[in-house]
């Protein structure tokens, strides 16, 4: 096979079967030792041009940056131990010298002096953007130290990022499952027990949301409930508290370092937010309007578990309840049968109805190619054409990796692996997207079949990978979602929408035995019903939020509070629900470290999102010209324009939050 710098560099059909630990560690070595090469031509350089400073700079974070994401997909998707360890090693390896970068005192004085020139000073649009935060970055990350604190800086990095990776890989290979008897199964679906059924006659509910959810649906036994929440919850193990702890520590360190009173004013600093009382003062308002809502949702769940129990005088819903209740309501209130819903999303036809959707709104189609390298059997791929201009021309790829396995990651999410630029020679690097998923498996009798929770998840990761494979900036560091990470989450929740209108729906959602098109009867009743526990939900997402920001913005590592601590005063604080002793959610609960004191941009982001559907619906929801106008004025645009600005754009008008309030249920 070719090396994988090679293939990566051709934008070939990655050979993913024939990888190997050693040619991950080749790749990796070579990709260094390529990136040493640029930095020593630019150190080189006595003429400055945009070209050969600010573009070629793009280009070598670019070639380090799409082997880091093949082998952090390796380490999360693979298979094989081996590889998953060596592509671990490798991401290491790659993120640390990715994070030296901006200490590096010669590459800063070359950007420095380009930035001098006469060209830098009457530059615009995205290549003024990219100088401005280039130098914002250096000047952000160290470059202000004495060389002793930079050493120090750099270090304090590395460790975080061994720390990060084992973090990670911690929750991973966590394979923790519940083990039932026949009678312990009440009230489980049949289709449901027999995906989980046992040689020996036992059941295994894995800690994986195509088990777990389901079983906390309809689980009749209390005790098990209660059981699977407290092992879902403590799936990252007690080892990830101490990784935790030193992640906080040095991020501390590193915070302070830089001049900062915490980790979270460092973030905020580069995110739409720019300080962390942005954040606060917006969590908290919203924790308040959303008061009347939790009590509405709260009263229902605690009314139909009297009913069910047959006790008027239970006092309190408990946290291992809610899912159970939620599913009664939905059959008793709205005459919703989850299971019923189900026979109408099998997977095929959700992934048809988005492409058909993707086709009448972007004017591009997914053709499945079965013959492509991919890192497991399951695995499918798919290329990206345009339909109307350039009719079949290729503009991007796409792996998706639907199903359940054994160390494999554990939630559902767009990775995306290679992101679109312009190449020196004019080309187009073709943008390259996997969504990693855990729905339900197929069985020998009936497909992979989706709840409709399932289905908005789907779309959800499908709005990332769009953003991905749509963008068209001419460079890396401003493609798909290398956007503000408070903005990212626009275009995923966007697409959510698609999943609760009717006609976008009739498109696919068939009965996987009858073909029936799912009746506008049941699909009122699902609207009808879309705001049930929307409150409960939304106050999960704030208390999510509140811990990430708490654990960056005021936590005192080696303090008089643990994380554990702190999670218990956060969630007694935030949730009607109160902390469960003997739980440990943060050493699961990944987005602190991916996200970092910016989870909150999932809510900052959907005001935006919404505000953006809200046009859609004016217009309708397969409105070409709207479509086309969404994906010239944010999907393309990545990061080469300011996020705001995108959505004022394609507004007219400065965004609102009466949209984003309605999708509460406010």
């Amino acid at each position: 096979m070719k090396d994988l710098l090679t293939q990566l560099e051709n934008s070939e059909h990655f050979d993913f079967q024939s990888v190997t630990t050693k040619n991950i560690e080749e790749a990796v070595a070579n990709c260094l030792q390529t990136a040493q090469e640029q930095l020593a031509t630019l150190y080189a350089l006595s003429h400055f041009t945009s070209q050969n400073t600010l573009v070629a700079y793009d280009e070598l974070l670019n070639q380090v940056a799409r082997l880091e994401a093949i082998l952090y997909l390796l380490f999360s998707a693979a298979p094989q131990a081996d590889i998953r360890e060596a592509a671990n090693k490798g991401v290491q390896e790659l993120s640390q010298f990715y994070a030296q970068l901006p200490l590096n005192e010669k590459l800063y004085k070359v950007i420095q002096q380009y930035s001098t020139t006469t060209e830098a000073q009457q530059l615009t649009g995205y290549l003024a953007k990219f100088l401005k935060e280039t130098l914002l970055d250096f000047e952000q990350n160290g470059l202000q130290l004495p060389e002793n604190q930079r050493k120090q800086l750099m270090d304090l990095q590395n460790e975080l990022i061994v720390l990060s990776n084992e973090f990670n890989k911690n929750i991973a290979e966590n394979n923790d499952y519940l083990t039932l008897t026949e009678a312990q199964t009440k009230g489980l679906p049949e289709d449901f027990k027999q995906a989980h059924r046992q040689i020996d006659g036992t059941y295994q509910i894995q800690m994986n949301m195509a088990s777990y959810r389901p079983f906390m649906q309809y689980c009749e036994d209390e005790g098990l409930r209660k059981e699977a929440l407290i092992q879902y919850l403590n799936r990252g193990g007690k080892q990830n508290m101490a990784v935790l702890e030193n992640i906080l520590r040095l991020r501390k360190q590193i915070a302070q370092l830089l001049g900062f009173q915490s980790y979270a004013a460092y973030r905020h600093t580069t995110l739409m937010v720019k300080q962390p009382a942005t954040v606060w003062e917006f969590e908290l308002s919203l924790a308040e309007k959303i008061v009347p809502k939790v009590k509405i949702d709260y009263e229902e769940l605690l009314s139909i578990k009297r009913n069910y129990l047959k006790n008027a005088q239970a006092q309190e819903v408990s946290q291992w309840d809610t899912a159970f209740y939620n599913n009664l309501l939905m059959r008793e209130k709205y005459s919703i049968d989850n299971q019923l819903v189900k026979q109408y999303f099998s997977l095929d036809n959700v992934l048809k109805g988005i492409f058909e959707i993707t086709e009448k709104l972007f004017g591009v189609q997914f053709v499945e190619n079965p013959n492509a390298s991919v890192w497991h059997e399951e695995v499918r791929y798919f290329e990206l054409q345009e339909t109307k201009q350039n009719k079949g021309k290729v503009i991007g790829k796409l792996y998706l990796d639907m199903y359940p396995r054994d160390n494999k990651y554990k939630h559902a999410a767009c990775f995306p692996l290679i992101l679109h630029k312009t190449k020196s020679n004019g080309e187009k690097q073709l943008p390259v997207a996997a969504l990693v998923c855990n729905f339900t498996k197929p069985t020998p009798t009936q497909p992979s079949l989706l709840s409709h929770g399932d289905v908005e998840t789907m779309f959800h990761e499908f709005g990332h990978a769009l953003h991905v494979l749509l963008s068209e900036s001419p460079l890396y560091s401003f493609s798909g979602t290398n956007t503000k990470r408070d903005f990212v989450e626009v275009p995923s929740q966007l697409f959510e929408a698609w999943a609760w209108h009717y006609d976008s729906l009739a498109l696919f959602a068939k009965h996987w035995q009858t073909q029936e098109i799912l009746p506008k009867e049941l699909f009122d009743k699902l609207l009808a019903a879309k705001h049930l526990g929307s409150g409960l939900a939304a106050q999960a997402q704030l208390f999510y939020a509140l811990y990430d920001l708490t654990l960056h913005d005021k936590y005192v590592p080696d303090g008089t509070e643990n994380t554990t601590d702190v999670l218990r005063r956060v969630q007694n604080q935030t949730l009607v629900f109160p902390y469960i002793e003997g739980t440990y959610f943060q050493t699961a609960f990944g987005h602190l470290v991916g996200y970092a004191a910016s989870y909150y941009g999932y809510m900052w982001a959907r005001v935006y999102a919404e505000d953006i559907v809200s046009e859609f619906e004016k217009q309708g929801m397969f409105n070409a010209e709207t479509g086309k106008k969404y994906r010239e004025k944010v999907l393309s645009k990545g990061a080469t324009v300011e996020e705001l600005t995108q959505v004022v754009e394609f507004l007219g008008r400065e965004p609102e939050q009466t949209a984003f309030l309605q999708s509460l249920g406010i």
